[in-house]
């Protein structure tokens, strides 16, 4: 599917998200091999997305310490980006709703063949690139499960009019277009029937067991996964000191913090 191969270890201890509105998340503790599936479990507005965020480079970590395979949490934040794609994120990777699924498989190809490739890819043949980005999107579409032709009007159907189980199919392949070590995907079970979930986690796993770590939030974690709770941990109060020392931090580093969470996304 991708040059990169196998999954990537996640270490955390203590791992805590502070925003300009407080904490997000403390005390988060993670130990998950290469290839796991790991459940952020947790109720909405519990700090799910960004400890998502945090575990794929998008988001500083404020205390704890944490490691993406080799790379180490917050300092080398670009290294995770280079090697976690996110599927799913509402505000973060978004479907555009009035494209077709051919638009954004096209336009995911054509960005994988322009900043994707290594030096040497960009000096092959256009049509060697060509080919190779067209081999991509054919694999993440088959891991994804994903079948163009079952769709209502095939390649040529609107966003809009996919379910909402295609639809997250679909954002799925196009974040394993570029062979991502680690896979983030948010609202998992999100509006779907027991049917529906169960195929989600069917593909998860599918995923995980073919190499790629994944990160997926949920309101309900699956048997089997690594379970990651935030449905306490955001709410432990700082001390006095640490929040004064927080706010200081967040003063400086507001605007970092929200181009790592979003503007950065976009180049991961």
């Amino acid at each position: 599917m991708g040059e990169q191969a196998g999954g990537v270890r996640i270490v955390a201890d203590g791992l805590g998200i502070r925003g300009p509105r407080g904490w997000a998340v403390r005390g988060i503790s993670v130990d998950a091999e290469p290839g796991a599936l790991i459940a952020v479990e947790g109720p909405s507005g519990s700090g799910r997305t960004c400890l998502l965020l945090a575990l794929t480079g998008r988001m500083k970590v404020s205390e704890g310490s944490a490691a993406v395979g080799d790379a180490r949490l917050p300092k080398q934040m670009a290294a995770v980006r280079g090697v976690s794609a996110l599927a799913h994120v509402p505000g973060v990777a978004d479907l555009d709703p009035a494209l077709t699924v051919a638009e954004h498989l096209r336009e995911r190809a054509l960005l994988q063949r322009r900043f994707g490739a290594s030096l040497r890819g960009l000096l092959r043949p256009r049509g060697e690139r060509a080919a190779e980005a067209g081999r991509r999107v054919e694999a993440a579409l088959e891991a994804a499960g994903l079948d163009l032709e079952a769709l209502p009007k095939g390649p040529r159907t609107a966003v809009r009019d996919l379910e909402r189980l295609e639809a997250l199919r679909l954002s799925v392949a196009l974040a394993l277009v570029g062979g991502p070590r680690l896979l983030g995907i948010d609202d998992t079970d999100l509006k779907l029937s027991d049917g529906e979930r169960e195929e989600v986690w069917a593909l998860l796993r599918s995923l995980a067991d073919a190499g790629t770590t994944v990160v997926a939030v949920c309101s309900e974690a699956p048997e089997g996964a690594v379970k990651v709770s935030t449905a306490q941990s955001h709410e432990e109060p700082p001390t006095e000191d640490e929040a004064e020392r927080a706010d200081e931090t967040d003063r400086a580093d507001q605007g970092e913090e929200k181009a790592d969470a979003f503007a950065e996304t976009g180049r991961a």
